[in-house]
C-alpha cells in the first residue's frame, strides 16, 4: 500500500510503500476513496498547538510518533476483514469514526470515546487515510453513509461531528430563540450553517476576517457576515443578530475571536470554543459570574453523534460543504494551501 506520511514535523509529507495489512480478529480493512484534509492535521504537521504565554503542547511528548500517516476523514470500500469482524459486507462504502478510545474505561463505557484519556484515534495514534489503504480496528466503528456522495461526505467524520456536537451544546432551546453568532466560515462554519437548517433553528450571523469566505457563507445561508476587523464589527453583529447574543460558537478561538465572543454574550449566554488555533483565553474573569455566562470547550463528537447525524443529513437532504480534490501527491501543498486560508470548504484527497 501507499501512504503518505509525516516523518519530520513540519517538513513535507513523505511517500512511503508498505505491506498492505491483513485484517485480523475484527479488524476491518478498507480502500480509502476519500480523505479529508482538516485543520488538525495543520497541528500534527507541525507536531504541536500553541498554549499561549510561551507554552506549547507538544504531541511528541503525548504520545503520537512518527512516522505518522494523517488523515481522520476517511470514507472507503471494505476490501476484506478478520475473522472475528461479522457480517461485515465486502465492497459496503462506509465512513470511518476515527475518535476511538480504550474501550475500557468509564467514558467509552458509556458511549463517548473521544473524551479517553487514552485515545487510540485514526489518523493521530494509529495511521489514517492519507494512503490508499486504512485499517480499522473494529467494525463498529464503520458508519453506513445511507447514500450519501463518499467524496461530499467524508468531513462528516470531524468538521460535521464538531458542528453537530457543539450546536447540541448550545442546546436546541437556544438555537430556536434567534439566531447565533459562529465565527469562522471555514469547512467548520459551512457545516455549521447546514446543519443549524436541519435543526429548525432561525440561523447564525457569521464572523469571519477573509472575504472569499464570508461570500460562501452569504451563498450558505449566513443571515449576514461581519468582518470582525471592521471598526464597528461588534455593533454590526449585534444589529444582525437583532436581538441579545445568546450563544457565540467560536471555530477559531485564538485570543481576539474568544475576547469577542465574549464580549458580545448577553447575561446568562453561552460560548463554546472548538476551534484549535491557538493562544491564552483574554476574559476579565470578574465578569464571568458577573454575566452568568458558560465558557465550555467541545472536541469532536461521540460515535452515537455520528451516526446521528449522518441520519440527519440523508433525511434532510442536506448540502453539503463545497469540496476540491487532490491526488495523495499533492498532499504537502494541500497543507500549505489550508494553513495559508486560501481553501474555502475542504479539499479531499482521493487516491
Amino acid at each position: 500500500m501507499k501512504s503518505m506520511q509525516v516523518t519530520e514535523f513540519g517538513q513535507p509529507l513523505a511517500q512511503a510503500d508498505t505491506p498492505t495489512p491483513v485484517p485480523r480478529g475484527r479488524e476491518v480493512l478498507l480502500r480509502v476513496r476519500a480523505a479529508g484534509v482538516c485543520h488538525t492535521d495543520l497541528h500534527l504537521w507541525h507536531g504541536g498547538y500553541d498554549l499561549g504565554h510561551g507554552r506549547t503542547l507538544s504531541l511528541k511528548e503525548r504520545g503520537v510518533t512518527l512516522p505518522l500517516t494523517m488523515g481522520h476523514e476517511t470514507v472507503g470500500i471494505v476490501e476484506a476483514v478478520g475473522e472475528d469482524a461479522g457480517d461485515v459486507p465486502l465492497g459496503a462504502v462506509r465512513l470511518v469514526y476515527p475518535w476511538i478510545g480504550c474501550g475500557q474505561c468509564e467514558v467509552c463505557q458509556e458511549g463517548r470515546e473521544n473524551l479517553c484519556l487514552t485515545p487510540r484515534t485514526i489518523g493521530i495514534n494509529r495511521a489514517g487515510g492519507y494512503a490508499d489503504h486504512i485499517l480499522v480496528p473494529d467494525p463498529r466503528h464503520l458508519v453506513d453513509l445511507q447514500g450519501l456522495d463518499p467524496v461530499r461526505a467524508a468531513p462528516l467524520a470531524c468538521s460535521g461531528l464538531t458542528c453537530f456536537s457543539a450546536l447540541r451544546k448550545i442546546g436546541e432551546d437556544v438555537l430556536r430563540r434567534g439566531p447565533i453568532v459562529v465565527v469562522g466560515a471555514g469547512g467548520l462554519g459551512l457545516m455549521s450553517l447546514q446543519l443549524l437548517k436541519a435543526m429548525g433553528a432561525p440561523g447564525a450571523v457569521v464572523v469571519e476576517v477573509d472575504a472569499a469566505k464570508r461570500e460562501a457563507a452569504l451563498r450558505a445561508g449566513a443571515l449576514a457576515a461581519i468582518d470582525p476587523k471592521a471598526p464597528d464589527a461588534a455593533q454590526a453583529i449585534r444589529d444582525a443578530v437583532g436581538g441579545p447574543v445568546r450563544a457565540v460558537l467560536d471555530l477559531v478561538a485564538n485570543p481576539e475571536s474568544a475576547g469577542l465572543g465574549f464580549d458580545l454574550l448577553t447575561k446568562g449566554g453561552r460560548l463554546v470554543l472548538v476551534g484549535l488555533f491557538g493562544g491564552a483565553a483574554p476574559w476579565p474573569l470578574p465578569l464571568i459570574p458577573m454575566k452568568s455566562v458558560t465558557i465550555q470547550g467541545s472536541y469532536v463528537g461521540s460515535l452515537p453523534e455520528l451516526r446521528e447525524l449522518v441520519a440527519l443529513v440523508a433525511r434532510e437532504r442536506l448540502e453539503l460543504i463545497p469540496v476540491s480534490t487532490c491526488g495523495m501527491g499533492a498532499l504537502s501543498q494541500a497543507l500549505r494551501d489550508l494553513e495559508a486560508g486560501r481553501i474555502v470548504g475542504r479539499m479531499i484527497m482521493t487516491p
